[in-house]
Protein backbone atom coordinates (compact mmCIF):
# COMPACT_ATOMS: atom_id res chain seq x y z
CA UNK A 1 0.00 0.00 0.00
CA UNK A 2 1.72 3.25 -0.81
CA UNK A 3 2.55 6.19 1.88
CA UNK A 4 -0.13 8.76 2.09
CA UNK A 5 1.35 12.21 2.73
CA UNK A 6 0.27 13.18 6.45
CA UNK A 7 -3.07 15.47 6.03
CA UNK A 8 -2.19 18.81 9.43
CA UNK A 9 -5.61 19.20 9.57
CA UNK A 10 -8.02 19.05 12.75
CA UNK A 11 -10.99 20.32 11.28
CA UNK A 12 -13.89 18.75 9.59
CA UNK A 13 -13.88 16.41 6.48
CA UNK A 14 -14.04 18.61 2.83
CA UNK A 15 -17.24 18.55 1.75
CA UNK A 16 -18.39 16.35 -1.29
CA UNK A 17 -18.56 19.43 -4.29
CA UNK A 18 -18.18 18.31 -7.99
CA UNK A 19 -14.80 19.91 -9.03
CA UNK A 20 -15.55 20.61 -12.34
CA UNK A 21 -18.95 22.61 -10.94
CA UNK A 22 -16.46 24.62 -8.97
CA UNK A 23 -16.59 28.52 -8.88
CA UNK A 24 -13.40 30.07 -9.93
CA UNK A 25 -12.47 34.07 -9.38
CA UNK A 26 -13.06 35.88 -12.40
CA UNK A 27 -15.52 33.72 -13.89
CA UNK A 28 -12.38 30.74 -14.55
CA UNK A 29 -9.64 33.48 -15.69
CA UNK A 30 -6.60 33.55 -14.52
CA UNK A 31 -6.19 35.60 -11.39
CA UNK A 32 -4.14 39.15 -12.16
CA UNK A 33 -2.65 42.18 -9.45
CA UNK A 34 0.08 41.30 -7.10
CA UNK A 35 -1.77 41.33 -3.88
CA UNK A 36 -2.16 38.13 -2.32
CA UNK A 37 -6.32 37.08 -1.45
CA UNK A 38 -8.19 37.65 1.54
CA UNK A 39 -10.60 34.86 2.39
CA UNK A 40 -13.98 36.51 0.98
CA UNK A 41 -11.97 37.28 -2.36
CA UNK A 42 -11.63 33.43 -2.30
CA UNK A 43 -14.87 31.64 -4.19
CA UNK A 44 -17.09 29.90 -0.87
CA UNK A 45 -16.28 27.01 -2.90
CA UNK A 46 -12.93 26.51 -0.99
CA UNK A 47 -13.65 27.88 2.33
CA UNK A 48 -14.52 24.68 4.09
CA UNK A 49 -11.28 22.77 3.16
CA UNK A 50 -9.37 26.44 3.64
CA UNK A 51 -10.65 26.34 7.13
CA UNK A 52 -10.92 22.53 7.66
CA UNK A 53 -7.29 22.26 6.23
CA UNK A 54 -5.47 25.40 7.33
CA UNK A 55 -6.26 26.07 11.01
CA UNK A 56 -6.62 23.57 13.74
CA UNK A 57 -9.66 24.08 15.86
CA UNK A 58 -7.71 25.47 18.85
CA UNK A 59 -6.32 28.12 16.56
CA UNK A 60 -9.75 28.73 14.97
CA UNK A 61 -11.45 28.50 18.71
CA UNK A 62 -9.23 31.90 19.59
CA UNK A 63 -10.42 33.73 16.49
CA UNK A 64 -13.08 33.71 17.26
CA UNK A 65 -13.96 34.73 20.59
CA UNK A 66 -11.28 37.43 19.74
CA UNK A 67 -13.75 38.38 16.89
CA UNK A 68 -16.30 38.88 20.44
CA UNK A 69 -18.36 35.10 20.20
CA UNK A 70 -17.37 34.30 23.82
CA UNK A 71 -19.76 31.18 22.70
CA UNK A 72 -17.04 29.82 21.27
CA UNK A 73 -15.38 28.91 24.23
CA UNK A 74 -17.86 25.76 24.67
CA UNK A 75 -18.96 25.21 21.18
CA UNK A 76 -18.25 22.00 19.41
CA UNK A 77 -15.69 21.57 16.97
CA UNK A 78 -17.85 20.85 13.90
CA UNK A 79 -20.16 24.19 15.08
CA UNK A 80 -16.46 25.92 15.27
CA UNK A 81 -15.71 24.83 11.91
CA UNK A 82 -19.45 26.13 10.49
CA UNK A 83 -18.70 29.56 11.99
CA UNK A 84 -15.12 29.74 10.54
CA UNK A 85 -16.81 28.79 6.80
CA UNK A 86 -19.24 31.61 7.30
CA UNK A 87 -16.88 34.06 8.51
CA UNK A 88 -14.08 33.50 5.70
CA UNK A 89 -17.25 35.03 3.10
CA UNK A 90 -17.48 37.87 5.45
CA UNK A 91 -15.84 41.29 4.45
CA UNK A 92 -15.71 42.88 8.08
CA UNK A 93 -13.14 42.81 11.16
CA UNK A 94 -13.36 39.90 11.92
CA UNK A 95 -12.86 38.50 8.80
CA UNK A 96 -9.91 40.44 8.06
CA UNK A 97 -8.71 38.99 11.90
CA UNK A 98 -9.34 35.16 10.40
CA UNK A 99 -6.84 36.31 7.27
CA UNK A 100 -4.40 37.52 9.63
CA UNK A 101 -4.46 34.40 11.93
CA UNK A 102 -3.68 32.43 8.84
CA UNK A 103 -1.18 34.34 7.23
CA UNK A 104 0.44 34.65 10.23
CA UNK A 105 0.10 30.52 10.97
CA UNK A 106 1.86 29.86 7.25
CA UNK A 107 4.09 32.76 6.80
CA UNK A 108 6.92 30.10 6.30
CA UNK A 109 5.17 28.77 3.43
CA UNK A 110 3.94 31.94 2.19
CA UNK A 111 7.61 33.43 2.03
CA UNK A 112 8.91 30.24 0.11
CA UNK A 113 6.87 30.74 -2.93
CA UNK A 114 7.76 33.58 -5.02
CA UNK A 115 5.17 36.32 -5.67
CA UNK A 116 5.64 36.27 -10.08
CA UNK A 117 5.48 32.58 -10.21
CA UNK A 118 4.68 30.76 -13.35
CA UNK A 119 1.94 28.07 -13.14
CA UNK A 120 4.78 25.47 -13.94
CA UNK A 121 6.77 26.57 -10.75
CA UNK A 122 3.42 26.83 -8.61
CA UNK A 123 2.80 23.34 -9.51
CA UNK A 124 6.72 22.08 -8.51
CA UNK A 125 6.02 23.61 -5.24
CA UNK A 126 2.78 21.78 -4.21
CA UNK A 127 4.17 18.70 -5.65
CA UNK A 128 7.03 18.70 -3.67
CA UNK A 129 5.21 19.64 -0.52
CA UNK A 130 2.30 17.84 -0.98
CA UNK A 131 4.76 14.58 -1.64
CA UNK A 132 6.59 15.61 1.57
CA UNK A 133 3.29 15.51 3.64
CA UNK A 134 3.38 18.88 4.29
CA UNK A 135 -0.08 20.04 3.15
CA UNK A 136 -1.80 23.35 5.25
CA UNK A 137 0.42 25.86 4.14
CA UNK A 138 1.26 25.27 0.76
CA UNK A 139 -2.71 24.87 0.25
CA UNK A 140 -3.31 28.64 1.89
CA UNK A 141 0.07 30.13 -0.12
CA UNK A 142 -1.34 29.12 -3.19
CA UNK A 143 -4.98 29.58 -2.79
CA UNK A 144 -4.34 33.24 -2.24
CA UNK A 145 -1.40 33.75 -4.48
CA UNK A 146 -2.41 36.07 -6.94
CA UNK A 147 -0.79 33.63 -9.92
CA UNK A 148 -2.45 31.17 -8.98
CA UNK A 149 -3.96 29.80 -12.34
CA UNK A 150 -7.91 28.32 -12.06
CA UNK A 151 -6.74 24.79 -13.00
CA UNK A 152 -4.01 24.66 -10.43
CA UNK A 153 -6.89 25.72 -7.94
CA UNK A 154 -9.21 22.96 -9.08
CA UNK A 155 -6.04 20.45 -9.02
CA UNK A 156 -5.02 21.41 -5.54
CA UNK A 157 -8.47 21.46 -4.01
CA UNK A 158 -9.23 17.84 -5.58
CA UNK A 159 -6.17 16.86 -4.35
CA UNK A 160 -6.66 18.09 -0.66
CA UNK A 161 -10.41 16.96 -0.87
CA UNK A 162 -9.29 13.55 -1.85
CA UNK A 163 -6.83 13.46 0.83
CA UNK A 164 -9.14 13.67 3.51
CA UNK A 165 -11.09 10.52 1.95
CA UNK A 166 -8.04 8.71 2.57
CA UNK A 167 -7.03 9.76 5.70
CA UNK A 168 -10.13 9.24 6.96
CA UNK A 169 -9.98 5.83 6.07
CA UNK A 170 -6.44 5.04 6.86
CA UNK A 171 -7.83 6.57 10.47
CA UNK A 172 -10.97 4.27 11.16
CA UNK A 173 -8.81 1.08 10.77
CA UNK A 174 -5.96 2.68 13.09
CA UNK A 175 -9.08 3.12 15.92
CA UNK A 176 -10.27 -0.31 15.57
CA UNK A 177 -6.89 -1.67 16.26
CA UNK A 178 -5.87 1.01 19.06
CA UNK A 179 -9.50 -0.22 20.50
CA UNK A 180 -8.68 -3.88 20.66
CA UNK A 181 -5.05 -2.90 22.23
CA UNK A 182 -6.79 -1.07 24.87
CA UNK A 183 -9.13 -4.00 25.31
CA UNK A 184 -6.10 -6.10 25.62
CA UNK A 185 -4.63 -3.65 28.01
CA UNK A 186 -7.55 -3.64 30.33
CA UNK A 187 -7.63 -7.46 30.78
CA UNK A 188 -3.86 -7.81 31.50
CA UNK A 189 -4.59 -5.11 34.22
CA UNK A 190 -7.04 -7.15 35.62
CA UNK A 191 -5.17 -10.13 35.89
CA UNK A 192 -1.94 -8.27 37.23
CA UNK A 193 -4.55 -7.32 39.95
CA UNK A 194 -5.70 -10.50 40.44
CA UNK A 195 -2.16 -11.95 40.72
CA UNK A 196 -0.77 -9.27 42.94
CA UNK A 197 -3.58 -10.35 45.49
CA UNK A 198 -2.76 -13.95 45.05
CA UNK A 199 1.05 -13.04 45.69
CA UNK A 200 0.08 -11.42 48.96
CA UNK A 201 -1.83 -14.04 50.13
CA UNK A 202 1.01 -16.36 49.64
CA UNK A 203 3.33 -14.46 51.00
CA UNK A 204 1.31 -13.68 54.10
CA UNK A 205 0.84 -17.42 54.40
CA UNK A 206 4.23 -18.24 53.97
CA UNK A 207 4.93 -15.86 56.98
CA UNK A 208 2.41 -17.71 59.01
CA UNK A 209 4.52 -20.90 58.12
CA UNK A 210 7.67 -19.28 59.21
CA UNK A 211 6.35 -18.08 62.60
CA UNK A 212 4.68 -21.59 63.26
CA UNK A 213 7.98 -23.63 62.22
CA UNK A 214 9.84 -21.55 64.55
CA UNK A 215 7.50 -22.21 67.69
CA UNK A 216 8.13 -25.36 67.19
CA UNK A 217 11.38 -25.27 66.99
CA UNK A 218 11.32 -23.83 70.30
CA UNK A 219 9.34 -26.47 71.97
CA UNK A 220 11.77 -28.80 70.63
CA UNK A 221 14.49 -27.76 72.16
CA UNK A 222 12.58 -27.51 74.85
CA UNK A 223 11.87 -30.80 74.64
CA UNK A 224 15.08 -32.00 74.17
CA UNK A 225 16.47 -29.85 77.23
CA UNK A 226 13.84 -32.36 79.61
CA UNK A 227 14.52 -35.43 77.89
CA UNK A 228 18.10 -35.14 78.20
CA UNK A 229 17.43 -34.04 82.21
CA UNK A 230 15.20 -37.09 83.11
CA UNK A 231 17.23 -39.82 80.79
CA UNK A 232 20.35 -39.71 83.78
CA UNK A 233 19.80 -42.02 86.66
CA UNK A 234 18.76 -40.98 90.17
CA UNK A 235 16.60 -42.26 92.59
CA UNK A 236 13.03 -42.38 92.30
CA UNK A 237 13.76 -42.83 88.35
CA UNK A 238 10.33 -44.52 87.49
CA UNK A 239 8.67 -41.91 87.82
CA UNK A 240 11.33 -39.67 85.52
CA UNK A 241 11.40 -42.79 83.27
CA UNK A 242 7.65 -42.42 82.63
CA UNK A 243 7.74 -38.86 81.90
CA UNK A 244 10.64 -39.30 79.87
CA UNK A 245 8.53 -41.68 77.76
CA UNK A 246 6.02 -39.05 77.50
CA UNK A 247 7.95 -36.40 76.45
CA UNK A 248 9.73 -38.34 73.95
CA UNK A 249 5.96 -39.44 72.32
CA UNK A 250 5.81 -35.70 72.18
CA UNK A 251 9.47 -35.30 70.63
CA UNK A 252 8.06 -37.57 67.92
CA UNK A 253 4.84 -36.16 67.05
CA UNK A 254 6.76 -32.36 66.96
CA UNK A 255 9.12 -33.98 64.78
CA UNK A 256 6.20 -35.24 62.59
CA UNK A 257 4.73 -31.97 62.47
CA UNK A 258 7.82 -29.88 61.75
CA UNK A 259 8.14 -32.57 58.70
CA UNK A 260 5.09 -31.75 57.31
CA UNK A 261 5.41 -28.09 57.99
CA UNK A 262 8.68 -27.98 56.00
CA UNK A 263 7.66 -30.30 53.25
CA UNK A 264 4.18 -27.51 53.18
CA UNK A 265 6.92 -24.50 53.13
CA UNK A 266 8.51 -25.27 50.41
CA UNK A 267 5.69 -25.97 48.23
CA UNK A 268 4.21 -22.86 49.21
CA UNK A 269 7.56 -21.50 48.34
CA UNK A 270 7.37 -23.11 45.11
CA UNK A 271 4.26 -21.83 43.92
CA UNK A 272 4.92 -18.22 44.76
CA UNK A 273 8.09 -18.66 43.02
CA UNK A 274 5.81 -19.28 40.44
CA UNK A 275 3.33 -16.81 40.72
CA UNK A 276 6.44 -14.00 40.86
CA UNK A 277 7.41 -15.60 37.00
CA UNK A 278 3.78 -15.09 36.01
CA UNK A 279 3.20 -11.84 37.26
CA UNK A 280 6.87 -10.37 35.70
CA UNK A 281 5.36 -11.73 32.53
CA UNK A 282 2.22 -9.74 33.06
CA UNK A 283 3.51 -6.91 33.64
CA UNK A 284 6.19 -7.47 30.85
CA UNK A 285 2.88 -7.68 28.47
CA UNK A 286 1.57 -4.44 30.14
CA UNK A 287 4.67 -2.42 29.56
CA UNK A 288 4.11 -3.59 25.34
CA UNK A 289 0.79 -2.33 25.46
CA UNK A 290 1.54 0.67 26.88
CA UNK A 291 4.27 1.47 24.59
CA UNK A 292 2.33 0.48 21.80
CA UNK A 293 -0.76 2.73 22.85
CA UNK A 294 1.57 5.43 23.38
CA UNK A 295 3.17 6.01 20.20
CA UNK A 296 0.70 4.72 18.00
CA UNK A 297 -1.00 8.39 17.50
CA UNK A 298 2.46 9.92 16.68
CA UNK A 299 3.33 6.63 13.88
CA UNK A 300 3.07 7.15 10.51
CA UNK A 301 1.51 4.12 8.21
CA UNK A 302 5.22 3.55 7.32
CA UNK A 303 7.09 4.15 10.48
CA UNK A 304 10.27 1.32 10.62
CA UNK A 305 10.32 -0.64 14.01
CA UNK A 306 12.88 -2.94 14.69
CA UNK A 307 12.46 -6.24 12.92
CA UNK A 308 13.17 -9.87 14.80
CA UNK A 309 16.20 -10.49 12.37
CA UNK A 310 14.08 -13.04 10.15
CA UNK A 311 10.39 -14.24 9.61
CA UNK A 312 8.57 -15.17 12.38
CA UNK A 313 6.11 -18.36 12.41
CA UNK A 314 3.17 -18.68 15.16
CA UNK A 315 1.37 -21.54 15.59
CA UNK A 316 -1.79 -21.83 16.77
CA UNK A 317 -4.14 -19.29 18.85
CA UNK A 318 -7.85 -17.63 17.22
CA UNK A 319 -8.25 -17.20 13.93
CA UNK A 320 -10.17 -14.01 14.77
CA UNK A 321 -7.26 -12.30 16.03
CA UNK A 322 -5.08 -13.54 12.57
CA UNK A 323 -5.68 -10.14 10.99
CA UNK A 324 -4.60 -7.90 14.31
CA UNK A 325 -1.38 -9.83 14.33
CA UNK A 326 -0.51 -9.07 10.61
CA UNK A 327 -1.05 -5.22 11.75
CA UNK A 328 1.14 -5.56 14.42
CA UNK A 329 3.62 -6.92 12.69
CA UNK A 330 3.51 -5.10 9.97
CA UNK A 331 3.81 -2.11 12.26
CA UNK A 332 7.26 -3.51 13.08
CA UNK A 333 8.63 -4.36 9.89
CA UNK A 334 8.49 -8.17 10.92
CA UNK A 335 7.21 -10.69 8.77
CA UNK A 336 5.19 -12.98 10.03
CA UNK A 337 4.10 -16.65 8.78
CA UNK A 338 1.02 -18.26 10.14
CA UNK A 339 -0.62 -21.99 10.74
CA UNK A 340 -3.74 -21.86 12.67
CA UNK A 341 -2.17 -25.26 14.17
CA UNK A 342 -4.16 -28.09 12.68
CA UNK A 343 -7.88 -26.44 12.68
CA UNK A 344 -8.13 -25.85 8.70
CA UNK A 345 -4.92 -25.64 7.69
CA UNK A 346 -2.86 -29.07 7.59
CA UNK A 347 0.00 -29.74 9.95
CA UNK A 348 2.04 -30.89 6.55
CA UNK A 349 2.63 -27.53 6.06
CA UNK A 350 4.61 -27.37 9.20
CA UNK A 351 8.26 -28.70 7.98
CA UNK A 352 7.91 -25.89 5.20
CA UNK A 353 7.11 -22.89 7.55
CA UNK A 354 9.66 -24.01 10.26
CA UNK A 355 12.08 -24.16 7.66
CA UNK A 356 11.14 -20.59 6.40
CA UNK A 357 11.08 -19.28 10.15
CA UNK A 358 13.87 -17.58 12.08
CA UNK A 359 11.71 -17.73 15.12
CA UNK A 360 8.41 -19.90 16.15
CA UNK A 361 5.93 -18.68 18.86
CA UNK A 362 2.97 -20.67 19.78
CA UNK A 363 0.24 -19.74 23.13
CA UNK A 364 0.48 -22.79 24.96
CA UNK A 365 -3.43 -22.13 26.10
CA UNK A 366 -5.17 -22.50 22.41
CA UNK A 367 -3.19 -25.01 20.27
CA UNK A 368 -3.69 -28.92 20.52
CA UNK A 369 -0.84 -31.18 21.79
CA UNK A 370 -0.36 -32.57 18.59
CA UNK A 371 0.46 -29.53 17.01
CA UNK A 372 2.74 -28.90 19.91
CA UNK A 373 4.81 -31.52 19.93
CA UNK A 374 5.43 -31.08 15.56
CA UNK A 375 6.53 -27.69 16.29
CA UNK A 376 8.96 -28.78 18.99
CA UNK A 377 9.78 -31.83 17.00
CA UNK A 378 10.70 -29.58 14.18
CA UNK A 379 12.60 -26.99 15.89
CA UNK A 380 15.01 -29.17 17.47
CA UNK A 381 15.73 -31.26 14.78
CA UNK A 382 16.15 -27.54 12.10
CA UNK A 383 18.28 -26.18 15.01
CA UNK A 384 15.38 -23.13 15.30
CA UNK A 385 14.54 -21.39 18.42
CA UNK A 386 10.76 -21.95 19.75
CA UNK A 387 9.02 -19.96 22.26
CA UNK A 388 6.26 -21.07 23.97
CA UNK A 389 3.58 -17.91 24.67
CA UNK A 390 1.83 -17.78 27.91
CA UNK A 391 -1.78 -17.25 25.65
CA UNK A 392 -2.89 -16.34 22.39
CA UNK A 393 -4.42 -12.53 23.53
CA UNK A 394 -2.27 -9.80 21.67
CA UNK A 395 -0.78 -8.70 24.67
CA UNK A 396 1.71 -12.18 25.19
CA UNK A 397 2.55 -11.91 20.87
CA UNK A 398 3.55 -8.03 21.25
CA UNK A 399 5.61 -9.03 24.12
CA UNK A 400 7.17 -11.89 22.56
CA UNK A 401 8.24 -9.76 19.01
CA UNK A 402 9.28 -7.28 21.34
CA UNK A 403 11.46 -9.85 23.17
CA UNK A 404 12.73 -11.45 19.74
CA UNK A 405 13.69 -7.53 18.31
CA UNK A 406 16.02 -7.23 21.10
CA UNK A 407 17.75 -11.05 20.99
CA UNK A 408 16.22 -11.88 24.41
CA UNK A 409 14.84 -15.23 23.00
Amino acid sequence: MPTLPRLKSHGAPLPGIGLPHAVLPNGGEPRTGSQRLRTWEIPATFHCSIIGTCLTTGELRQVLVRAGQDDARAATDHALHGRGVRLAGQRDQAAKLLNKTLDKRHEASIKRIPRHADEEELRAIWRDCFDRGDIAGPYWALMSHPGSPPALVRDIFGEVHMLSHLVGSASRLDIARLTQLEKELGQSREKAVRQELRLKTAADERTEQQQRIHQLEERLIQAEAIVASVTRPAAGSEHLFERSQSEDTRTAALSQRLAELEERHAALQRTFDRMQDLNRAILRENEVLETAIAIHPRKNVTDAATGAGGPILYVGGRRNLFDHLRACAESRNVDLLLHDGGLEDSTTLLPALVGQAATVLFPVDHISHGAAGIVKRLCREQGKPYLPLRSAGLASFLAAIAGTAQGKL
